[in-house]
């Protein structure tokens, strides 16, 4: 994407989020400035995608990671200076719904964002692949609803963005791809349909990698299959804020 689109799409971002979700923001933090602008927060959860090796420190050179949700905060806390956007990262790499689920109350709950976005999945089908059924997608589902409930009651307004969880046929996962395919496929309609559920912003992420490898093989966007590359990282973070910005441009 040529820069000047590129900056389109950051200039239409989540500043334009303060109008549609000022009562979310006050409910949430009650901390209306001098000046009149409220603060905003942004949790990214998940496994080691979103994890992306951040530091577990206040090292502000490692605090986001080096991943998709790097860019996206970046990105924006450099186009909005002013702005009053908080952003936090407690991806964790291996993790499933499972674990999400045991540290949801620190790592969730407790920071109360205003708008949380998720990405799990990989993980429990690996999990189940080899050989541990009771991480089947009938229990990924149960227990992703279970999240967002629970952050519904508790965090009144919050705003969810439920991605894709995604693969490419490389490594391993080319090596048993008919399986992984299958499981990944039931993952990624149960996320979309408590996307519908939830009136969460639903981030696609399959279609938008199977496209890129018409531009370069598929371990130039993931280069095992699960973990995305560099430029993987980026079409996330692109796909991310273009769908954020649209639905948000709504209520302009």
């Amino acid at each position: 994407m040529q820069n000047s689109n590129r900056r389109k799409f950051i200039q239409s971002s989540l500043i334009v989020a303060a109008a549609p979700f000022a009562s979310a923001m006050a409910m949430h933090t009650g901390d209306t400035k001098s000046d009149g602008t409220q603060d905003f927060t942004c949790l990214f959860q998940g496994d080691s995608i979103t994890d992306g090796n951040r530091g577990r420190n206040n090292d502000w050179n490692h605090v986001m990671g080096h991943g998709y949700a790097y860019l996206i905060s970046s990105r924006l806390w450099y186009d909005h200076p002013k702005s009053k956007f908080h952003f936090f990262n407690r991806g964790v790499s291996g993790n499933k719904v499972t674990d999400l689920q045991a540290r949801w109350q620190q790592d969730a709950l407790d920071i109360k964002p205003n708008l949380l976005s998720i990405l799990i999945g990989i993980n429990d089908v690996s999990v189940y692949l080899d050989g541990n059924t009771a991480f089947s997608a009938a229990q990924y589902e149960t227990g992703y609803t279970e999240l967002l409930q629970q952050a519904k009651d508790q965090i009144p307004g919050v705003q969810f963005v439920l991605c894709e969880p995604f693969i490419l046929p490389v490594g391993k996962i080319k090596d048993r791809w008919s399986e992984f395919s299958a499981e990944i496929a039931k993952r990624q309609e149960i996320v979309k349909n408590l996307s519908v559920k939830f009136n969460a912003l639903y981030v696609t992420l399959q279609d938008e990698f199977n496209k890129a490898c018409s531009k370069a093989p598929a371990d130039f966007w993931i280069f095992d299959g699960v973990h995305p590359m560099p430029a993987g990282h980026e079409l996330i973070a692109r796909q991310w804020i273009d769908v954020v910005s649209k639905k948000i441009r709504v209520y302009r």
